[in-house]
């Protein structure tokens, strides 16, 4: 994620402070110093970024070699740029694509930043100019977008079918790879357990290079979450042991998951303990997307499974799950989950709660107490 508070709180300094990080345009990210004469033009970027991961674009930047350079200015104000851009995309982009778009004035003078907002779209293809062109962005800087060749036309159409169809063999993939991690340690698989999992909503291609995943990881480590120092890598992933009976998964096509055995020891759910799990494995999730740079949107699914009978340990007394499994699925906003982080994890718990059959009333001082973990790994 490229600013850490929504599109329409940025400021003028808030642009530039990104701007002195010197992080080049890549696949969700271009710069640009004034709006382009060729509107069209200005068509294709926009569309680009719908039909791939979505992206950024910032107005009033000079770059060389892809980075921004200073003197950070912005470009001279004024009121007509928002109705400009929405003008372009009305008539060059069909299906019409919806941005947010904010203008960052400097307080001191009359310059001006101004930031679009594409957002991954689920309308794809969307088409450019009279020949009805798909396009698609690639971070290359010599070719920043392309006209869609045959091949990704099925990502594409059918409202991204086969994005979908990739995000479902990711999700069992992970599960078997937990599966065989208890099998490797003669566990049985058919154990009460739990998967907190991040995805992207529309994975196409992959967000990093696999390689490059053990350095991620390092970059994300956090306290009072340990993970094992070795790795098992994965096709396109990597798998990290966190204690005896769980992993972290993570993918390079922007998947992340913890998965643990909830009752190893048949003494029942230890609630206090799981809530602890929650907060720890989305704020990690947090630092995941942050660094991947990652801005569209992600399914957030939480599944319990082998649940019916299991014994769960409140503060006041023991309940039973009634459920055979329970699956909860969101949709969220990367931004949403870095700004409303606690916030996030406080409405899951709640909602988790309640499937679990467990008074929520009685779980507020705990959750309140686990919490607070958010502010020690900040």
């Amino acid at each position: 994620m490229f600013f850490n508070k929504p599109i329409n709180e940025l400021s003028f300094n808030d642009i530039v402070a990104f701007l002195k990080q010197g992080i080049a345009e890549n696949t969700m990210l271009d710069y640009k110093f004034m709006l382009p004469k060729n509107n069209e033009k200005f068509a294709k970027t926009i569309a680009a970024f719908a039909n791939t991961m979505g992206g950024t674009i910032i107005l009033g930047v000079k770059d060389e070699n892809d980075k921004p350079i200073p003197p950070f200015n912005g470009q001279a104000f004024h009121t007509k740029i928002r109705p400009q851009i929405e003008s372009i995309i009305q008539n060059y982009i069909d299906p019409v694509v919806f941005v947010d778009i904010a203008t960052c004035k400097n307080p001191k003078n009359n310059n001006m930043y101004v930031v679009i907002n594409i957002p991954q779209s689920n309308l794809t293809p969307h088409l450019v100019g009279d020949l009805k062109r798909a396009y698609i962005r690639t971070g290359q800087a010599s070719r920043p977008e392309v006209i869609v060749h045959p091949d990704k036309l099925p990502w594409l159409l059918d409202n991204r079918k086969k994005s979908q169809s990739l995000r479902h063999i990711l999700l069992d993939k992970a599960q078997a790879h937990f599966n065989n991690f208890l099998i490797a340690q003669n566990l049985k698989t058919s154990q009460l357990s739990a998967a907190f999992t991040l995805i992207p909503l529309y994975p196409q291609t992959p967000a990093i290079n696999y390689k490059d995943l053990p350095k991620l990881l390092e970059k994300i480590k956090m306290k009072n979450f340990d993970l094992d120092p070795s790795l098992n890598t994965i096709q396109d992933g990597l798998i990290v042991k966190k204690g005896a009976f769980s992993t972290i998964e993570l993918n390079s096509y922007g998947l992340i998951s913890y998965r643990t055995l909830l009752n190893p020891k048949d003494t029942g759910v230890d609630i206090k303990a799981l809530f602890k799990d929650i907060v720890l494995f989305f704020k990690l999730a947090s630092n995941f997307y942050k660094q991947l740079g990652f801005i569209s949107p992600l399914l957030e699914r939480v599944l319990i499974t082998n649940a019916r009978g299991a014994l769960v340990k409140t503060a006041k007394e023991t309940k039973q799950i009634a459920e055979d499994f329970i699956r909860l699925d969101k949709n969220i906003d990367p931004l949403t989950l870095h700004n409303d982080l606690a916030k996030t994890c406080a409405s899951l718990i709640e909602e988790l709660a309640w499937s679990l059959n467990i008074p929520f009333t009685e779980e507020d001082a705990a959750l309140k107490a686990v919490l607070k973990i958010l502010d020690e790994n900040n």
